[in-house]
């Protein structure tokens, strides 16, 4: 006998059960229009045959497979790893499955190429995962013309384009205000690579701190790195030549403010006595830096999970024959979590602030 039994077909099912492949079809979507002796004979037939119909032949019927396009970018940033977990969890919850193109070069305008080939394996809609970097979200004039629903992540609000983020320039003031709680005047700013727009918003939540205090912003207090703990160390030395009084540093993320804690000890500073500091992320290690990382929490997975719940709102409302006249913009409130990098012993009082 073969290791393998040969796959039964809706026509052996219609031979067998006396009726047209027709009838077979209906039984199998729970059409109305067949009689209820018929459709328990054919059910019986199915049954006993071990028939399983076709998920691809289901889908062309329906006008859907099931299966969402992902264009991502940086699965070895914190962020866009855990947005590509939290998508991949809630689709597999909903019954979708994933098609997943990353992209080397984020930068990139013309991305008529990545859309083909999406648009190409029937996707039923596309969650688009690079962030907006420099000018490559030029193509979403054309947007509107893509066939399938869009949902944007890392991207700031547009008039007509779903888009599902983190509230980043809350995030930058919730960290700024706290270390201007903590009694900090000089505070300094280490920034992620300034084309990216997460970057210029947690800057200008900085910025909408200092002067609702009455503090000036000046650029001797901003350096810009590039997310990773090298350009968080060069960044403090560098701030700390230009600005002799910095009491505090807001890092744009967990990384940055790592490599500043080296800088700081190497420069013979305390943490927090002498120099504060808030980063931004909340990686699973923040809590274990010495001392614990104050920092601004952004759930990635959750971002990732309501980008979906999203699309499939969308896609439902396509296939209904609804008509979305204003593409929705979600923005997540980000969470202050304190640590003891801010915060003089004792004095940490909570632990989550919003």
């Amino acid at each position: 006998m073969n290791a393998y039994t040969k796959r039964v077909t809706i026509k052996q099912v219609a031979e067998e059960a006396g009726v047209s492949t027709q009838t077979v079809s209906r039984v199998i979507n729970d059409r109305p229009d067949v009689a209820p002796e018929t459709r328990q004979r054919v059910q019986e037939v199915i049954n006993r045959l071990g028939y399983q119909p076709s998920s691809v032949a289901r889908s062309l019927i329906q006008g859907r497979t099931r299966t969402l396009g992902v264009v991502g970018y940086g699965v070895e940033y914190f962020g866009p790893s855990r947005n590509l977990s939290g998508i991949e969890q809630q689709a597999g919850e909903m019954g979708y499955a994933l098609i997943l193109d990353l992209v080397r070069e984020p930068e990139q305008s013309d991305v008529r190429h990545i859309l083909r080939e999406m648009l190409s394996r029937r996707v039923d809609g596309i969650i688009w995962a690079v962030p907006e970097i420099g000018r490559n979200r030029e193509w979403l004039a054309q947007a509107p013309q893509v066939p399938v629903p869009l949902v944007f992540l890392s991207t700031q609000p547009r008039t007509g384009v779903a888009i599902a983020n983190v509230d980043n320039r809350s995030g930058g003031r919730m960290a700024t205000r706290h270390l201007l709680e903590q009694g900090r005047r000089n505070i300094g700013i280490i920034t992620g690579p300034l084309s990216w727009w997460e970057a210029r918003q947690r800057k200008c939540g900085w910025r909408d701190a200092l002067e609702s205090a009455g503090l000036p912003a000046p650029d001797t207090l901003v350096v810009e790195g590039d997310w990773s703990a090298a350009s968080g160390e060069e960044g403090l030395r560098w701030l700390l030549e230009r600005c002799s009084h910095l009491d505090a540093l807001f890092a744009s993320n967990d990384q940055m403010a790592l490599g500043a804690m080296k800088a700081a000890r190497r420069a013979g500073l305390r943490v927090p006595d002498d120099l504060a500091i808030v980063g931004f992320d909340d990686i699973p290690e923040a809590a274990y830096f010495c001392p614990p990382l104050s920092t601004v929490r952004q759930d990635m997975v959750e971002l990732g999970r309501l980008a979906v719940r999203e699309l499939s709102r969308m896609i439902e409302a396509s296939l209904g024959g609804e008509t979305i006249l204003e593409p929705r913009a979600i923005l997540l409130r980000p969470q202050l979590i304190v640590r003891e990098s801010s915060t003089l012993s004792g004095n940490v009082a909570n632990t989550f602030r919003r």
